[in-house]
């Protein structure tokens, strides 16, 4: 028996005829099917200014997309990232989402005084859909460690555990019949609400 959640997809390519949409409908298609509840972001479709523009010194006010951001991550029991690998990090604009909505109060507070900090976001799951077009092994070998920063260092830091994630290459010259099993699988994740 499947134990039913609730379950926010934030689809991070800023494109949306991609396969990393795909891999979003299919885990959506799947967790609808074994009755979890869901909400889902597509970021070309949010409007917000992705950039900082002066750190944590002055908050900038939030657009509704972004307070919308911040509410399926509240009300969510497990939250699901789909993303591709671009230059080893996230494309630009999935991490203007978090620069600008993942702040203190909301993800984390910092303690005065010293060097510690409080998770606000205890007590939910996530998952990492990652698309790459190079082997995670090559790319660490080459690169080091790429998923840390929306891992541990964001999600994590925040306290989402466990935050399993789920690597697919190579991502653009994948066969048809592979890519199909790769879109099952995810549905089966889905399903499971993992």
């Amino acid at each position: 028996m499947i134990q039913k959640k609730k379950i926010y997809i934030l689809m991070g390519n800023p494109d949306m005829e991609t396969l990393s949409k795909k891999m979003a409908d299919a885990y959506e298609a799947g967790a609808l099917e074994a009755g979890h509840e869901v909400r889902r972001q597509n970021l070309p479709e949010m409007k917000f200014d992705p950039i900082l523009h002066k750190g944590y010194r002055v908050i900038q006010e939030l657009e509704p997309d972004l307070k919308t951001f911040q509410e399926n991550v509240k009300w969510c029991d497990h939250f699901v990232v789909v993303y591709p690998n671009w230059w080893c990090t996230t494309p630009a604009l999935l991490k203007g989402v978090f620069d600008r909505a993942w702040l203190p109060g909301f993800a984390f507070n910092f303690h005065k005084g010293d060097w510690w900090w409080t998770a606000r976001l205890k007590g939910r799951s996530a998952r990492i859909i990652l698309l790459a077009n190079t082997s995670p092994l090559i790319q660490w070998f080459l690169f080091g460690e790429f998923t840390n920063e929306l891992q541990r260092a964001t999600l994590g830091f925040a306290g989402f555990s466990p935050i399993p994630l789920s690597i697919f290459y190579p991502s653009e010259t994948v066969s048809e019949p592979k890519k199909a099993k790769w879109l099952d699988e995810v549905r089966r994740i889905g399903r499971r609400g993992v």
